[in-house]
């Protein structure tokens, strides 16, 4: 998948409402709430289009304060967390990294959660997964919140050149096939 496709689609989809856009080629991800323009900036890695998923979804999980602050305001512990900060930091991806696949799967990507932690080599992340996996099935058979449809329906009219209305039926059949 083209970064670029992502931040153009990001851009149709949102700019007008939110001033934000979607920028790649960064050593790190980061938010930078609203510039001197009134824009504010979702920065992913490099071209990684993953990372472009990743940060989107986090920002569609901030609310409109969260939106108001650098980086939503959010705690983050770098790669090196011990076991228990690791649990803490997965309570709070489960919903992010949700978003992220369902994103993933509306442009034909596929997806594996990330632990984002390497100090940790032998760590088990399936408890983690079935967390993610069971909000995902959650989330198509309740509705979408509005800014994930709205970027899930873009992503999978544009990647497959077909109806909008088709995201739902398409990502009930990537759950199942990811569930096998």
């Amino acid at each position: 998948m083209n970064a670029r496709f992502l931040e153009k689609t990001f851009y149709d989809v949102f700019f007008s409402t939110y001033q934000t856009v979607l920028k790649g080629g960064f050593d790190e991800p980061f938010y930078l709430a609203c510039n001197e323009s009134g824009v504010s900036q979702i920065q992913y890695r490099y071209d990684y289009a993953s990372s472009a998923l990743h940060e989107v979804s986090h920002w569609c999980v901030a609310g409109e304060e969260r939106r108001q602050q650098d980086d939503f305001g959010y705690w983050y512990a770098e790669d090196g967390r011990t076991l228990a900060q690791q649990k803490e930091f997965e309570k709070f991806e489960v919903q992010p990294q949700a978003y992220e696949c369902l994103f993933h799967w509306s442009c034909g990507m596929k997806f594996d959660v990330s632990v984002d932690n390497l100090a940790l080599p032998d760590y088990d992340p399936s408890p983690f997964r079935d967390a993610v996996l069971n909000r995902v099935d959650e989330l198509i058979e309740k509705g979408l919140p509005a800014r994930v449809s709205l970027f899930a329906q873009a992503l999978f009219a544009r990647h497959y050149q077909s109806s909008e209305s088709l995201v739902i039926p398409h990502l009930r059949e990537c759950y199942e096939n990811y569930c096998r």
